[in-house]
């Protein structure tokens, strides 16, 4: 059974930083595309943070720039998030995701194309 386990998230004061990590298993992830989705309530799921199979690529939304970083650790199965310069509106349930298939070395920006998911985790930033 493939899972994605998320942790790392909590409660911080605006300014301060938070790592989330998610490990895979069940399967290997090297040639899939990983990624950081959010989701706040009220609003719809958004990619965060998105890396390609090898890590060449990177893409992250506008308000995850200069501020964010994903990494991936191929070896074991892993993505991380590391958040500094928090905000009260990065306040959102975190999710990080795999594609099962392999693909170009592209990151995937749409949740649609993602098919292992993580349960969550809440990241609260308060002001």
């Amino acid at each position: 059974q493939v899972q994605m386990a998320e942790s790392g998230g909590g409660l911080v004061q605006a300014g301060g930083s938070l790592r989330l990590s998610c490990v895979g298993s069940g399967r290997a992830f090297s040639s899939s595309p990983m990624a950081w989705f959010r989701q706040a309530p009220g609003k719809e799921r958004g990619l965060v943070a998105g890396m390609s199979w090898s890590g060449a690529s990177i893409s992250y939304s506008d308000s995850a720039t200069g501020r964010f970083a994903i990494s991936r650790v191929n070896a074991k199965n892993t993505v991380d998030l590391q958040m500094t310069s928090l905000k009260p509106e990065d306040t959102a349930v975190y999710y990080c995701a795999a594609r099962s298939a392999s693909t170009p070395d592209l990151v995937l920006r749409q949740d649609r194309l993602y098919d292992y998911w993580g349960q969550g985790t809440q990241v609260t930033v308060s002001s």
